[in-house]
């Protein structure tokens, strides 16, 4: 796996922008297996880890059991490794997160990839057999980070600070929103507290009792959520009602889907929003080595 790998020899990339952005790229292959490693780049480190892996399929071969097939989806927003029969998604591998990748010279059928496990943060060797496709697939995954690396700087990464600033704003208005409600009814409490004062303080019949409709000061109270008033414009029509904000759309601060660098469910981000962005800045900043040569774009923005 030692042979070196140049972007300027290779002019053009396999696949187009949009086939890795808005679809994904697809590939068959044989599963042997992941594993843990100590490093997360190195030649010998995936090669000891290719070769332990080779050895228990052989041994489960020798039982009797089938290397399993999977499919292999590549785009932007990561590799997924699914069931090709049932579709079910068995890993979720996000570019961020991949820090080498490479097929084998020696043995054209493999290739692997070493990715940091999100839940425990171990770094874990993926390896696959593919009869066609190994250093196709090498590259795609290299030109898949070179696209969500450019869309981190454009999306996210140069708008972390700005991005810090109105989560910080929209705190203090939840803050103010809870404030002002408290205020409304506290002061419901001293006009329900006053009415009932003037009631049984006053001669029976003297005193006409003050309509729920308006405050101390004769005043309609505001209230944002009483009801759509029913009362009929001049022209006798009913006026159209308000529509409801539908909350069914998740979007990010800015009003745009959130940038996932692999599945663009809002569910799938942590509630600290600052905290992904690091985790993504620090996983792009480390770059991705691809058969043994650094693979990454200019220097992460210094505002980041």
């Amino acid at each position: 796996m030692n042979r070196a790998f140049s972007r300027k020899k290779d002019k053009t990339w396999m696949h187009t922008p949009e086939a890795l952005s808005k679809h994904y790229i697809p590939y068959n292959a044989k599963f042997l297996g992941s594993t843990e490693v100590e490093q997360p780049k190195g030649t010998e480190v995936v090669r000891d880890a290719v070769r332990k892996l080779k050895f228990a399929r052989h041994i489960k071969k020798s039982e009797g059991q089938k290397t399993p097939k999977v499919e292999l989806q590549i785009s932007i927003y990561g590799v997924k490794i699914l069931d090709p029969k049932t579709k079910e998604v068995q890993h979720n591998c996000q570019l961020h997160r991949i820090s080498f990748c490479a097929d084998d010279k020696t043995d054209k059928r493999i290739f692997t990839f070493i990715c940091k496990d999100s839940e425990s943060n171990k770094h874990l060797c993926y390896v696959f057999d593919s009869e066609k496709c190994a250093e196709e697939i090498t590259l795609t995954i290299g030109q898949a980070f070179d696209l969500a690396y450019r869309k981190f700087l454009e999306s996210g990464g140069k708008d972390v600070e700005t991005r810090k600033q109105i989560a910080g704003l929209q705190k203090r208005i939840q803050e103010l929103e809870t404030e002002n409600t408290e205020l409304k009814n506290k002061v419901q409490d001293l006009e329900n507290q006053l009415r009932i004062t003037q009631v049984h303080g006053s001669p029976a019949g003297s005193v006409t009792p003050k309509s729920p409709s308006t405050d101390i000061f004769d005043m309609v109270p505001f209230s944002p959520i009483s009801p759509q008033s029913s009362t009929p414009t001049r022209n006798g029509t009913q006026p159209p009602p308000v529509p409801s904000r539908s909350t069914e759309i998740k979007r990010d601060l800015f009003g745009a889907e959130p940038f996932d660098p692999f599945s663009c469910g809002a569910g799938d981000f942590p509630p600290d929003i600052q905290s992904k962005l690091d985790e993504m800045q620090e996983g792009f900043k480390m770059g991705l080595t691809l058969e043994g040569t650094v693979f990454c774009l200019d220097p992460l923005d210094s505002r980041c």
